[in-house]
């Protein structure tokens, strides 16, 4: 059975199961026919979107699209296996992603240097290619931005670095809303209390620019949009405050990498030092979670940052050799 939910405006959020419950969405949007799924998950997460169609009653046949927001494999790792159950579906991809699709071989062994075969097996599953004949290059870029059509509605991808650089965000007209991925945080369901959401930045691992990051923020905002809807997780519809919480979020990552830039144990003092900002930011807020079970919700999410922190700290200094530039501390 699958675990899902009716949205607004024809969009279903339905669970992945990726590491735990409401951790990790796929959309399923559309109708009259037309449907489209943002997002496609690991191959693990097969059998929770087809349970989905079978339940809604939405035929295999009548998913026109498959839409991951950029290449990581929560995202995208499992397009190759669901585009094989979906016979007219094409998949749209970033044009700095699609050749990871067509070929994943440069996805699997960066993936499995970092958590290892073991790991990536239990976690994403198989990860199989999309052949060329079924890819949409979605020809985002700075200054250029690409729309398609499901049914009658109409979608606009826009390039939105930050997070990775083969990443786009959906701006779906109907809903007023955007599909962001990544890029505009996470905020899982579990922090929620009192009708305030919690939203956590994600540095993973190795495109982290806080400058693209911004840009991309400013676009997003620029559309006053209604809803956001998170991969991880689902609607959420404060959006203006949320967009301070992540701007000051990655402030407070950018500094907290900074201090501990050169310290001999610096992986472990990112970690302390992003969980204890996490648990006091929990705190000022009164989320009455204990701290027990927030470490245990957060853990996975700081050491994957702390990744990503330090590829940036040792990009940042590299730069700043090339330069001629002094350190100051």
């Amino acid at each position: 059975m699958a675990h899902y939910e009716r949205l607004n405006d024809e969009i279903v959020c339905i669970d992945t199961h990726q590491h735990r419950p409401r951790m990790a969405a796929c959309y399923l949007i559309g109708g009259d026919g037309h449907y489209a799924f943002v997002e496609s998950g690991t191959s693990l997460s097969l059998p929770h979107l087809l349970d989905a169609l079978d339940e809604l009653g939405v035929s295999r046949a009548a998913v026109d699209y498959v839409m991951p927001t950029h290449v990581h494999l929560d995202h995208a790792g499992g397009a190759g296996v669901l585009l094989r159950e979906l016979p007219n579906a094409r998949l749209v991809i970033h044009p700095r992603g699609a050749r990871h699709m067509i070929d994943p071989s440069q996805l699997i062994a960066g993936a499995t240097a970092v958590y290892g075969p073991e790991v990536m097996r239990a976690n994403y599953g198989e990860i199989v290619p999309v052949p060329e004949s079924r890819v949409v290059v979605a020809d985002v870029a700075q200054d250029r931005d690409f729309s398609l059509t499901l049914g009658a509605r109409e979608f606009l991808f826009i390039d939105a670095p930050g997070h990775a650089r083969h990443h786009y965000a959906i701006w779906d007209e109907t809903s007023r809303g955007w599909f962001t991925g990544d890029v505009f945080g996470l905020s899982y369901r579990d922090f929620d209390d009192a009708g305030r959401q919690y939203l956590i930045p994600t540095t993973s691992p190795v495109q982290f620019d806080p400058e693209a990051w911004e840009d991309t923020l400013r676009r997003l905002l620029a559309k006053s949009p209604a809803h956001v809807y998170l991969t991880h997780y689902s609607r959420v519809d404060a959006v203006q405050e949320l967009a301070n919480d992540l701007r000051a979020g990655l402030a407070a990552y950018q500094s907290i990498a900074s201090e501990y830039a050169d310290a001999p144990d610096r992986h472990a003092r990112l970690c302390a030092g992003l969980m204890d900002y996490h648990l006091d930011q929990l705190r000022r807020r009164g989320n009455p979670m204990s701290e027990s079970r927030a470490r245990e919700l957060l853990d996975i999410d700081v050491e994957i940052n702390a990744q990503g922190l330090e590829v940036w700290l040792d990009r940042r200094a590299k730069s700043r050799d090339r330069y001629g530039i002094q350190k100051t501390h």
